[in-house]
């Protein structure tokens, strides 16, 4: 029996809508994705966590696209100063949606028998999660929030 390591990679909205994802073999290093973001991407401010932070990257970023990767510190860590109140509050929402898939899609719990059906369940799991936050739009419930997600 085989198991795959694999991390997602994503780009999401201040809404909390995913916009672009990847996925790599558990191994790679976050950083590597922010190439991607910068053929995609330009003229934005991107929010990262601890992963993405690195000088040189950050000043790539900024130089090749014009992105301004900020990585806002949660207040635990030794490093911590104060943030621009916007850019935690993303950081807030972008961690409740990352939650969300691990907990009530259980995306990490996958039991796909080939790389193929793994990116098929990831797939399906995000567009669920998308259609959700689209109901609550449209329903004006709070958008952090999915609810009733059945499977």
């Amino acid at each position: 029996m085989y198991y795959y390591g694999y991390k997602l990679h994503a780009i999401c909205g201040l809404s909390g809508v995913i916009h672009s994802f990847d996925l790599t073999k558990a191994s790679v290093h976050d950083i590597h994705y922010l190439k991607d973001v910068k053929v995609d991407y330009s003229n934005c401010t991107v929010i990262g966590d601890k992963g993405y932070i690195s000088v040189q990257v950050q000043l790539d970023l900024f130089e090749t696209a014009n992105i301004r990767l900020e990585v806002p510190c949660r207040c635990n860590l030794k490093e911590w100063k104060p943030v621009f109140l916007a850019f935690a509050k993303a950081r807030k929402r972008i961690e409740t949606l990352f939650s969300q898939l691990c907990d009530q899609f259980m995306i990490i719990r996958n039991y796909a028998k080939d790389t193929d059906g793994l990116f098929a369940r990831i797939i399906g799991k995000i567009s669920a999660l998308t259609i959700l936050q689209y109901i609550n739009y449209k329903n004006e419930k709070p958008i952090g929030r999915v609810k009733y997600a059945l499977f």
